[in-house]
């Protein structure tokens, strides 16, 4: 049996009636926190350029944020790259990237083309969520740190999985469409800071989702896309970097979605500064810090997260969302950090820029690379008055079931995501369904109510003409 086809088998045996309650409570967490971001990353150029570029027909599926539908391929495009365009969405550990935008989005998709109960879309997102963090704990740190974006080429494995595990296929289709995907995965992390990283997580969707549409019509493919010469593993990480055992030890037992468990973010930044932020922020409640009272910041974070957030002089919003040193600027600056400080030229504010050469970042001396554990940091101030100040955070909050984020805390960013796309009323009855999302009947429901809260409503017809009138 080659490895698609035994990941085929295994994710054929999640079922809801298996799942732990834990499991599907965090379930709904994740499609909550989701769905929040989307809806606030729909305005964002990223991802309203790829709708102008990319659709060229009407649908069933729901365009997040609007009250547009197009064809399912198109909106798992699109929604996923808004899921990811204000880089706020979840985070895995074992995947080292963000597991639940390159999934769900192909689920919502699919998911306007039939009936689909809440209870099957939980297990699909549940067995997509597995896939992509097994096949994750086979082959990293090693393809994150050689520079592949393993949210876009092991989220389109995910995606896949959980496509195929909504459409029912049977296991031969299931290996067939997991094996398509080892050829449709892509995405490096040079683009990090651009438009392009948000895109990776569309194209992961969308991709993964036409794998299991493709194998549902018969499309063939190697089951052997894994471990052939030419395959997956050898060509993405090289001969002795990788672990197909890995891949399945200890698969479901418990599910990755519970331990290491997704991460929920309190910044709309990369993950990878938000320890140091927690110390920050720490440092300014304790001592009432104030920009005018600090000579110097030293910032410690492992050195495979400071890789691509040691950025003194961010040139774009995007940037300086990648940026230890601004993110830290604007923690002492306000004692919060918000989605304003990422929006338009915000990175440019004089106050901010004047704080960069104070701040300096550093690979942590006490956290080794080859600890899989790489999610703390440390902060120094030395103040004007002579006082040298300290913080230290092993995991920020909200990073995984043993540190979860308050409810109170993650239903307020989502009101403050959704209400960018949905009117008061709309973001509250979004909020209690997924509440209920396990006592759906049609998941659809969802969707109407999504459409109805838009507060773009008044341009439904004006987008109907636009989209037909279109031409390639």
């Amino acid at each position: 049996m080659t490895i698609a086809e035994e990941l085929a088998r295994r994710i054929g045996t999640i079922t809801f009636a298996d799942l732990p309650p834990e499991a599907v409570a965090w379930a709904k967490v994740g499609i909550l926190d989701t769905v929040g971001v989307t809806l606030a990353g729909s305005a964002e150029a990223c991802a309203q350029i790829v709708s102008r570029v990319a659709v060229h027909s009407l649908g069933p599926a729901l365009l997040f944020g609007t009250s547009r539908s197009v064809a399912p391929l198109d909106a798992a495009l699109i929604n996923g790259t808004a899921a990811h365009a204000l880089d706020f969405d979840d985070c895995s550990n074992s995947m080292g990237g963000h597991p639940s935008a390159p999934v769900l989005p192909a689920l919502f998709a699919l998911a306007s083309t039939r009936k689909t109960s809440g209870r099957d879309f939980l297990t699909a997102y549940i067995a997509g969520l597995e896939t992509e963090t097994r096949l994750a704990r086979g082959v990293n740190f090693h393809h994150y740190e050689k520079g592949w974006h393993p949210t876009s080429t092991l989220g389109t494995f995910g995606a896949a999985a959980a496509s195929t595990h909504l459409l029912g296929l049977d296991a031969r289709r299931t290996a067939t469409a997991l094996s398509l995907a080892a050829s449709l995965a892509s995405g490096i992390k040079a683009n990090f800071g651009t438009m392009t990283k948000p895109l990776h997580v569309g194209h992961a969707s969308r991709n993964g989702m036409m794998a299991a549409l493709l194998a549902a019509n018969d499309y063939t493919a190697s089951h052997d896309a894994f471990e052939h010469r030419q395959g997956f593993f050898l060509v993405f990480n090289g001969a002795g970097n990788f672990s197909a055992e890995a891949v399945f030890s200890d698969w479901a037992a418990p599910l990755d979605i519970l331990q290491p468990g997704i991460a929920i973010k309190q910044y709309p930044c990369c993950g990878s500064t938000h320890p140091v932020i927690d110390a920050m922020l720490a440092l300014v409640e304790e001592h009432a810090l104030t920009p005018a009272m600090v000579e110097r910041v030293d910032s410690w974070t492992h050195a495979r997260r400071l890789a691509h957030t040691n950025r003194p002089n961010p040139t774009s919003a995007l940037d300086a969302k990648f940026s230890v040193q601004y993110c830290l600027a604007r923690a002492l600056m306000h004692g919060r950090v918000m989605l304003d400080h990422f929006e338009g030229d915000a990175y440019k504010d004089r106050d901010a820029q004047a704080l960069l050469p104070r701040i300096h970042a550093a690979p942590h001396p006490d956290m080794s690379m080859a600890s899989i554990d790489h999610f703390g940091g440390e902060v120094h101030v030395q103040t004007k008055d002579g006082r040298r100040l300290s913080a230290k955070v092993d995991r920020p909050l909200g990073r995984g079931p043993e540190k979860p984020l308050p409810r109170s805390r993650l239903e307020a960013k989502f009101l403050d995501c959704a209400r960018r796309a949905l009117e008061p009323a709309g973001t509250t009855r979004v909020l209690r369904m997924i509440e209920k999302f396990d006592e759906l009947e049609n998941v659809g429901d969802l969707a109407k109510i999504l459409t109805d809260g838009c507060r773009s409503q008044g341009a439904r017809t004006a987008d109907a003409i636009a989209v037909r009138s279109r031409t390639i």
